[in-house]
């Protein structure tokens, strides 16, 4: 699922292509990406609006409009948006004024589009933790303080900090020497600034280079995120450490693949 580097970098790209714009029709080829309101009204409450605000919010794009209303857009899996798009694989372009066509692409029918009169008052967003970039560093050491869940599932989870998922998490931690399974209050002081300081460093990093193009994330270009060049550890199973040059294992973690150097990232016991 892309994570926040990538959100943030279609976010701003989106902001250079399509704000300002109008969207004056919209093509619907699968309505199951619509998560609400129904189709006609989807169609008719997006027609000749003009796309006046683009926000990130965690891992949600919102599209605030002229009218009012916000168009919110959650890439899943497999979402994609393009500009300017064809229409021969999308679920829906919006056509805009300017006569070219944004597409949401999303080849297993994950993603959610959402027209709403307040996207603050999604559940989601309600729920979510403190944005990375809205932190201090004194802020970030009284969440960890009394959390005994081990330290990467807590990074992932969204209730607790927005944005960040498995890939930047375990690059993260690599970069700040610490094991994905230790508990979050086992953590020296020194150790939360470190950890601090990688979140910040390794996400700017990331919306650097365009994100990571694992699998079905591309920018609104179409082009791949050359962040994916500069892991450390994700998806380097049998690797050797680029600092230790110790083997990288790959682990199951709240469910979820989990890579990190086993010299480096010590587990005390």
């Amino acid at each position: 699922m892309p994570e926040l580097p990538e959100v943030e970098t279609i976010k701003r790209e989106l902001t250079k292509t399509v704000l300002d714009k109008k969207i004056v029709d919209v093509i619907v080829n699968n309505p199951k990406v619509i998560r609400e309101p129904k189709k006609s009204d989807f169609i008719k409450g997006l027609t000749n609006v003009r796309v006046k605000n683009i926000l990130r919010k965690g891992k949600l794009l919102i599209l605030e409009l002229s009218s009012g209303k916000s168009l919110a857009i959650h890439l899943k899996m497999t979402g994609q948006l393009i500009y300017p798009g064809s229409g021969k694989t999308s679920r829906v372009s919006f056509k805009l004024s300017d006569g070219k066509l944004l597409d949401f692409n999303d080849s297993r029918l994950l993603g959610e589009l959402r027209l709403l009169d307040e996207w603050r008052a999604l559940k989601f967003i309600k729920e979510l933790g403190p944005e990375p970039f809205d932190l201090s560093l004194g802020q970030f050491k009284e969440m960890l303080a009394k959390k005994k869940a081990k330290i990467k599932p807590l990074l992932m989870d969204q209730t607790f900090i927005s944005g960040i998922g498995n890939l930047y998490t375990a690059e993260i931690l690599f970069r700040a020497k610490i094991h994905p399974e230790r508990p979050a209050n086992s953590l020296s002081d020194k150790e939360k600034e470190i950890l601090f300081k990688e979140i910040k460093e390794v996400l700017r990093e990331a919306i650097r280079y365009g994100g990571s193009s694992v699998r079905d994330y591309v920018r609104v270009s179409g082009r791949g995120g050359d962040y994916i060049t500069h892991h450390k550890v994700y998806g380097r199973e049998g690797k050797s450490c680029f600092v230790c040059k110790t083997l990288i294992k790959r682990t199951t973690l709240g469910g979820r693949g989990t890579y990190f150097c086993p010299k480096c990232q010590f587990l005390l016991k």
